[in-house]
C-alpha cells in the first residue's frame, strides 16, 4: 500500500440513516487538503443498508475503502480492524455521527506534526464548546466512568471517551495489537497502554454536538464498561499485556 498522510477510520453499525451525508462531508473536507488520504469505513455486521451505502460511496471515490467484519464484533474491534488495515502516517478515529466535526482535524494535525504521538478530543476542557449537551443521566454516567478510568488506568486525562482521536501509526501499532477490549471501553485501554509506553498524549478541546441516536445503553453498557476497565487493570497486574 502506498504511504499516505492520513487514514480516517469510521466504525459503522446500522448507520444507514446518516452514513451517506457523513461520508460526503468527510470526502469534501479531505479533498480540499494538500495531502494524500484514505477514508476507511468498517461495517460491524450491519443489518440495514449501511454496507450498500458504503460500497456505493467507494465506487464513486476510490479513496473510500470499505472493510466488513461480517458479524457484529463491537466498536473497539472495528477501530482496531481499521487501524491495522490502513497505511497513513496518521490514523484518525471518528464516530459516524460526526459529533466532533471533521473540521476539528486541522488542529489535531498541527499537534501531531509538532511531536504528539496521540491527540485526543476532549469535551471537558475550558475551551471545549458543547453545542448540544447530552441528557443529564448520560453526563452523570460519563463523568462517573471517567473518574473510575482515572483511578484504575489512565492518569491525567479529562475525557477518554470522545470519539475523535488521532494516532501516529509508527508508534501506536503495538497498542492496537495488544488491545483486548472489543467494545466501548477500548479508548481507555489504548490510552492506558500508550501511557505505559511513555507516548506523548495531547488532549485538545473540541466542538461537540450530542447525537440523540447514541447506541450506548445507559445500564448494560455502563456495567460492561466498568467490567472492562477492571479487566484492563487485572490483565496488566497479572502480566496479560506482554511488552507493556
Amino acid at each position: 500500500m502506498r504511504q499516505l498522510k492520513l487514514s480516517v477510520i469510521i466504525p459503522a453499525y446500522n448507520e444507514a440513516g446518516r452514513i451517506g451525508p457523513t461520508l460526503s462531508r468527510v470526502v469534501e473536507y479531505l479533498s480540499g487538503k494538500g495531502f494524500e488520504w484514505e477514508l476507511v469505513v468498517v461495517d460491524d455486521g450491519s443489518t440495514d443498508a449501511t454496507r450498500d451505502l458504503v460500497r456505493e460511496a467507494a465506487q464513486r471515490d476510490a479513496r473510500v475503502r470499505p472493510i466488513e467484519n461480517g458479524t457484529n464484533r463491537g466498536k473497539g474491534y472495528s477501530v482496531r480492524n481499521g487501524f491495522l488495515n490502513t497505511s497513513g502516517e496518521y490514523a484518525l478515529f471518528s464516530d459516524a455521527d460526526l459529533s466532533t466535526p471533521i473540521e476539528e482535524l486541522d488542529g489535531f494535525l498541527l499537534d501531531a506534526d509538532g511531536g504528539a504521538d496521540i491527540v485526543i478530543g476532549s469535551r471537558a476542557m475550558r475551551d471545549s464548546k458543547i453545542l448540544k449537551r447530552q441528557p443529564v443521566y448520560r453526563m452523570v454516567m460519563g463523568k462517573t466512568f471517567n473518574r473510575l478510568v482515572r483511578a484504575l488506568t489512565v492518569r491525567g486525562i479529562s475525557d477518554t471517551q470522545c470519539g475523535f482521536k488521532l494516532f501516529r501509526r509508527s508508534v501506536c501499532e503495538p497498542q492496537f495489537l495488544g488491545q483486548k477490549i472489543d467494545h466501548f471501553s477500548f479508548d481507555a485501554e489504548l490510552l492506558f497502554l500508550a501511557q505505559k509506553k511513555g507516548l506523548k498524549i495531547v488532549e485538545r478541546p473540541v466542538r461537540w454536538i450530542n447525537s440523540p441516536q447514541s447506541k450506548v445503553d445507559p445500564v448494560w453498557d455502563s456495567l460492561r464498561m466498568l467490567l472492562d476497565i477492571l479487566k484492563v487493570r487485572w490483565s496488566y497486574l497479572t502480566g496479560g499485556y506482554q511488552g507493556f
